[in-house]
Parts: C-alpha cells; structure tokens; sequence
C-alpha cells in the first residue's frame, strides 16, 4: 500500500462525506448559523476551500489560481471565511470548495509526500514542512469539519449521517429515550 495514495483517498473520501451534508438544502438552511459559534454548512465549504488552496496550494508552491477576497482584504481574521455574504451563493462557494479541492489533488499528484512546504501563518520555526504533513493536516481538517457538518445539517432539518437514515423514527424515538433517561439520573436537583 501507498501512503501518500491511501492518505490522499482517505481525504477524498472525507470531502466527499463533507459535501453529501450539503445536499437537498435551500439557502437559509444552509446559511442557517446552527451553534453559539454561529456554525454553518456553507462558512464550513468556504473555509475547507481556503484551507485546501492554502495548505494543498500556496504552501507547497502551487498558489490559489484565483482571487480569495477574504484573504485579500483580510477579513479571514475576522471569520471572512466561515459564513457566506449575501451576494455570495451557495453554488458559488461550493463551486470554489470544488476547484479549491482539484487544484490540491493536482498538488498531491505532482508532488512527493517529503515535498518541502511553507506555513507563513505558523510559529517562527515551524513554518517548514512537507507536503506529508500538510496532507495529514488537510484530511484531519476536513474529517473534523465533515463532523461539524453532520451535526449541524441533523440541527438544520433533522437529517443524520447515512449510517443512521435505514433507522426508522420509532426506534430513533426508543434510543433517544433511553439516552435521556441515563443523563437524567445525573441531573442536578432543583433543591440540591
């Protein structure tokens, strides 16, 4: 078996996961901020795109072929990439997820897992890598955020992952009650 192939299938696999939480959704749904944090589906795809165009791209040499204008007017530390504007639309930014993604697969094709990489935005003298590192870093980026969306497309509209869709509602409703009950024997008294 190949690392670098099997790490690079791994992370497809996980943006394909990613992607499937985005289906079937309106524009509010998946604008929709789902957590105090303001979590959404689509400042999920927004930040995956610039993630894998930075780490799959810039880092390695093989800059972003186009504009990101979150990064150009700075806004990316003010959370620019992580909820979508209005004159932002939901296939605009899934279209960009979707270059951002083959234009890093394009990287990990052409390059060697020891590939030296650059991080400007890490510490001072940890900024030099290699391509290995970043590809690690991606698919651990991507399977974390594929988690968030799972969660929060469930909070959208009551859709869970594919391994619990053949589940029918009657025993959704039965495991539920019985998660409940087991967390209410810790419940706090409301005298104690």
């Amino acid at each position: 078996m190949d690392i670098k192939d099997e790490l690079h299938r791994k992370l497809r696999a996980a943006r394909a996961s990613f992607l499937s939480r985005l289906d079937g959704l309106d524009e509010y749904g998946l604008r929709r901020p789902m957590t105090p944090t303001g979590t959404n589906l689509l400042g999920l795809a927004k930040h995956l795109g610039t993630m894998e165009y930075g780490y799959l791209g810039d880092c390695v040499g093989r800059p972003a072929p186009e504009p990101i204008p979150w990064l150009e007017d700075g806004s990316i530390w003010d959370g620019g990439d992580m909820w979508a504007t209005p004159r932002e639309s939901s296939q605009q930014i899934v279209a960009f997820y979707r270059r951002a993604c083959e234009h890093a697969d394009a990287s990990v094709d052409v390059l060697d897992l020891d590939s030296p990489a650059h991080v400007p935005w890490w510490a001072e003298g940890e900024r030099d890598t290699t391509l290995g590192v970043l590809l690690v870093r991606m698919l651990d980026e991507t399977a974390h955020h594929a988690g968030h969306a799972d969660i929060v497309r469930e909070l959208v509209d009551g859709l869970a992952g594919p391994d619990h869709d053949e589940i029918d509602d009657a025993t959704w409703r039965e495991y539920l009650e019985r998660v409940q009950a087991a967390a209410d024997a810790f419940r706090p008294s409301a005298s104690g």
